[in-house]
């Protein structure tokens, strides 16, 4: 797959191009570049010929760092999108440069919960080894888990924990909802 093109918050700030956020929709309720469309990576990643073909026009893929954005890239990519960028760092370096966000009721991001969930987890294995010295092979697991994450930039355990009720935000996100704001969206440029 060919690299996504990366643009910089700025460069977004300034375009007028539709921004298609693929976070959990929790994540897109608690802060949000104004505008952006909520396309959860995992409805991306099920229906990108179907939203591909929705696409017209430059589009922006926005996530908290990038990681999740790349992804969606090169699904959409795949199934023939053209004219895609990814926001250089995501929500993380729009924000910290002082655009505006729109924010809502305020929930940990995904990548928080895996740090907490793997930390958690490999604490209590490392001091159960105390008393069950096989324990110790969860921490390892968890361990080797976070670094095959890192070698291929994708979380197994994000994708379990977007799941969860706590990251589907209020709002539930629908395909023909998102093909109706898309649609509605090419028609006002």
């Amino acid at each position: 797959m060919t690299s996504p093109t990366l643009i910089g918050p700025t460069e977004v700030a300034a375009t007028t191009a539709t921004v298609v956020d693929v976070r959990t929709p929790a994540e897109f309720e608690t802060a949000h570049i104004p505008g952006a469309v909520n396309v959860p990576l995992p409805l991306v990643q099920a229906h990108a010929n179907t939203l591909a073909d929705a696409l017209e026009g430059p589009v922006v893929l926005v996530c908290q760092a990038g990681s999740r954005a790349r992804t969606a890239h090169d699904a959409l990519a795949s199934a023939g999108a053209e004219q895609l960028a990814v926001l250089e760092g995501g929500m993380n370096a729009h924000t910290a440069d002082g655009h505006t966000v729109r924010r809502g009721k305020q929930r940990w991001a995904l990548e928080r919960q895996v740090r907490l969930v793997a930390g958690t987890i490999i604490a209590s294995s490392v001091l159960a080894s105390l008393r069950f010295p096989r324990a110790r092979f969860l921490a390892g697991g968890i361990g080797a888990g976070l670094a095959g994450a890192a070698v291929t930039d994708t979380c197994a355990m994000g994708a379990a924990l977007s799941a969860l009720p706590y990251n589907r935000g209020e709002t539930p996100v629908h395909l023909d909802d998102v093909l109706q704001v898309l649609r509605s969206a090419t028609t006002a440029r």
